[in-house]
């Protein structure tokens, strides 16, 4: 049974108010319509699509605070970001990320997506990574999002900020890493 267009419609906004990050074709499952029927309701809603929700959110986030980074510099896309305690990016994987044999993709994109998420997440003018530790748990196909997140963890013995990191597809853990940085509050301990 078909909901009426108009409480699909307002069922739709409520759903990307709360999950904003959500995809048209997990919208059409959700609703047993084409993804085309969403696209119109989209439209008419003046709800933007996807990349222009997650533009938005990132650039309302990346503010003058973001001391170790410009955007550019970002494997993926921030969308969340407290400062000093955690962290949130995204990536699609695209045609560009893969080895082309087998669709699969190369992993210093993963690395570099956590990575520059745990640099940014650093409240300071300089931040590197002095030593991580990662461990890739399965492959990643183009078409997947891999959803980062990083969380600041405390002190190393050597002084180092250790910061967390785990990416996700779909709920689940594709890869994991410890980075220890140094950054400019080092220089004065």
């Amino acid at each position: 049974m078909r909901i009426p267009k108009a409480e699909r419609q307002q069922a739709l906004k409520e759903t990307i108010d709360r999950t904003p990050f959500i995809t048209d074709e997990d919208l059409a499952k959700k609703f047993g319509v084409s993804i085309q029927t969403i696209r119109l309701d989209r439209m008419e809603l003046s709800i933007p699509e996807l990349r222009e929700r997650i533009k938005s959110v990132a650039t309302s986030q990346w503010d003058e605070s973001v001391r170790t980074l410009v955007p550019e510099d970002v494997i993926g896309e921030i969308i969340d970001l407290e400062l000093g305690k955690r962290a949130i990016s995204i990536l699609d994987i695209g045609p560009e990320h893969i080895f082309t044999r087998n669709n699969i993709a190369r992993g210093h994109h993963l690395f570099g997506q956590a990575n520059s998420l745990a640099v940014a997440v650093i409240n300071d003018e300089l931040a590197l990574t002095a030593k991580s530790n990662v461990t890739f748990i399965r492959q990643v196909k183009q078409g997947e999002r891999v959803i980062a997140k990083a969380s600041v963890e405390g002190e190393s013995t050597k002084g180092r900020t250790i910061v967390k990191v785990k990416s996700f597809v779909d709920n689940e853990i594709v890869f994991t890493g410890t980075f220890y940085m140094y950054h400019n509050k080092d220089k004065h301990s």
